[in-house]
């Protein structure tokens, strides 16, 4: 296969290292507007064909167009790769619209195309032993998700911090919870120094009774990457910043002898052990890539999807209006288009 990434900043290197080492890419194209760029790329990997013209790219003999830019175009190029005949990747969050997502949903499934959408932490180890948990049972019914994604920066000049920080923690829990289905959003925030939010707290309302909560924040003094998923039998915990041991299992949970009444209730707190299940280490980019390469070889939708994409989008799309209007509670069917 080939393969040409347009936007070669932050996230653009890691692409291409990526594709180049799969067995199956015969050619990386690069292109990107900046010089600087551009050289940067060339002194590090010499192999990649580097060009500036988005519209040469497409011109060439490619399979798969990653497109690693401002979330406000990925629709533009998303467009312009499926019309030219392209399967396309697309970095998170896929669009900018959830009728955005749905134009190129319907283009590519019109012309047999593929999306994949770069959820990275789904393809990691401890993402992939976590839906390993509850599938077994081991969890039981998923009753909250809590997340915390908090740092000091990187400002985003076009989106707030629910759009930059929330899509890995939402493609996760969207993940985790595949026949939940969520009905409401409410989120607050505050604009502390420009236009963007750059602190927020974000509520996710299931229709099973579920609820899950997203803290995000630029201007933290310390990062802290850690989530909390609740079931009625065991409670786990995902340390991001762990190097060793990520996830912990807890047997903890609470019981109540009564749901009528609850003064009447006894309450019990069950505290049992915890363990670390091993985690595989493999790094998330390389199998998210094979995973695409496989998907457009077998004709099927990988495991993160535009449709995927469009869930995550509906629920930061809900939150745009919510943060606007003082966290009014938005009512969404995340679920309309998904099939």
């Amino acid at each position: 296969m080939k393969v040409g990434i347009i936007g070669l900043g932050y996230w653009g290197p890691n692409l291409i290292r990526n594709f180049m080492s799969h067995p199956e890419v015969k050619t990386v194209y690069g292109c990107d507007l900046s010089d600087d760029r551009l050289n940067f790329i060339k002194s590090r990997f010499p192999a990649a064909e580097l060009l500036k013209d988005y519209n040469e790219m497409l011109k060439k003999d490619i399979d798969i167009v990653a497109i690693s830019t401002p979330v406000d175009t990925h629709f533009k190029f998303g467009k312009m790769a499926l019309d030219a005949g392209k399967n396309i990747w697309v970095e998170k969050p896929f669009t900018a619209t959830s009728a955005e997502s749905i134009q190129l949903i319907e283009l590519a499934e019109k012309k047999n195309l593929k999306i994949f959408v770069d959820h990275t932490f789904i393809y990691t180890g401890a993402v992939q032993k976590m839906r390993d948990l509850v599938d077994s049972g081991e969890i039981g019914a998923i009753r909250y998700f809590d997340s915390v994604r908090i740092n000091l920066g990187l400002f985003q000049h076009d989106v707030n911090v629910i759009w930059d920080l929330a899509p890995h923690d939402i493609s996760i829990m969207n993940y985790l919870m595949p026949n939940s289905k969520v009905v409401a959003v409410s989120a607050h925030g505050i604009a502390n120094y420009y236009d963007h939010e750059n602190v927020a707290h974000l509520s996710v309302y299931f229709e099973d009774n579920c609820f899950a909560h997203f803290h995000v924040n630029w201007t933290s003094p310390v990062k802290i990457r850690k989530m909390l998923v609740g079931g009625d039998k065991k409670m786990l915990v995902f340390d991001d910043m762990e190097n060793f041991e990520k996830i912990k299992i807890y047997d903890a949970g609470v019981e109540m002898s009564s749901k009528e009444k609850i003064h009447e209730a006894l309450v019990q707190y069950r505290m049992g052990d915890m363990h670390s299940p091993k985690v595989q280490a493999t790094e998330a980019l390389s199998l998210g890539a094979a995973e695409f390469i496989k998907a457009i070889n077998e004709n099927r939708d990988p495991l993160t999807s535009g449709k995927d994409g469009l869930n995550v989008v509906k629920i930061l799309e809900a939150s745009e209006k919510s943060i606007k209007n003082k966290g009014k509670l938005i009512e969404i069917n995340q679920y309309e288009y998904a099939k």
